[in-house]
């Protein structure tokens, strides 16, 4: 957990204590995903805070636990490409955005289950709920909960910024690049949104918070003063700080245990390790982070742990 960026690992465990919550006081007859979920905003349990607290709840141990995961998978990145900040903002927005498209792709569904009724229009839908109670009640059922929005914009987030990248999904026996990986799920969504839609899972809202994290994406890059990093070459913002931190450390930092060592190999390897460092600086620079090997990103994140 230590090496877990700050927003990233408190959502994490965000997410896993409201989960915990939830089956405890369940055992209690009170239900947080009913109070704490989106409801339609034509049901009668609708609340305008639902479109926050529903990316905290969860309906069972696979949905919280593969949404973590992929959280911790490619949050991790994310956070530290973007920033505490900014991740968080990128975060909910697509949430709520998730939330917005879902609550969309509700009402066009109330609308085509109700449009064969005489006059019944699609704005007159509205006083066609409000005007019956026993309606307005049975649309609670209609309930969204879950961090998937958000996690489809960070996979989204992940692909747009590391397109070359090569990540292993299961069940595929070789790695793929992130790009393909992106394309390949929202076509997946895409498919099950229009051919399942009774299939009980949200799969408008995981197409939203992509489509909202695109939006944001784009947003930034045509605006580089907001202080998005898309304006500029892939993980510059994470590059700018790991310059900078060792810098600090080529100005003195600590010698850590190489105090045993005498002056002329203890210079003799800071040297070399100055120049390895500075020759990968320098590759990201002019090719971007996509373009380091394993070995080269795992020597730059150890040289930016040093103090």
């Amino acid at each position: 957990m230590r090496s877990i960026p700050t927003i990233t690992k408190n959502l994490l465990i965000i997410n896993v204590l409201a989960f915990l919550a939830y089956l405890v006081l369940s055992y209690r007859g009170i239900d947080l995903n009913n109070i704490f979920g989106l409801h339609f905003f034509l049901a009668s349990k609708f609340h305008i805070y639902q479109l926050f607290t529903y990316m905290f709840m969860h309906a069972n141990f696979e949905h919280v636990f593969f949404n973590m995961f992929a959280l911790w998978m490619f949050g991790c990145v994310m956070e530290r490409v973007w920033g505490p900040k900014k991740f968080l903002f990128y975060y909910i927005f697509c949430g709520i955005g998730a939330g917005i498209v879902q609550e969309i792709a509700q009402y066009v569904s109330l609308y085509s289950m109700l449009s064969s009724q005489p006059g019944v229009g699609f704005t007159s839908l509205f006083t066609t709920v409000w005007s019956s109670a026993s309606l307005a009640d049975s649309l609670n059922a209609w309930t969204t909960v879950g961090a998937s929005g958000a996690i489809y914009a960070i996979l989204l987030a992940f692909g747009m910024s590391f397109p070359e990248e090569r990540i292993f999904i299961f069940p595929l026996p070789v790695p793929i690049k992130a790009k393909w990986f992106v394309i390949i799920y929202v076509g997946i969504e895409l498919a099950m949104a229009l051919g399942s839609p009774g299939d009980n899972v949200a799969h408008f809202a995981h197409l939203g918070g992509a489509f909202f994290g695109f939006l944001l994406i784009k947003y930034w890059q045509r605006h580089p003063d907001t202080g998005g990093i898309y304006g500029r070459s892939n993980g510059q913002q994470f590059f700018d700080r790991l310059r900078n931190n060792w810098e600090r450390h080529k100005r003195g930092g600590n010698d850590g245990d190489i105090s045993h060592k005498s002056d002329w190999d203890y210079n003799a390897d800071k040297k070399a390790e100055e120049e390895e460092i500075d020759r990968i600086l320098d590759k990201i620079r002019k090719n971007g982070y996509a373009s380091l090997s394993k070995e080269e990103k795992q020597r730059l994140f150890d040289s930016s742990n040093k103090k």
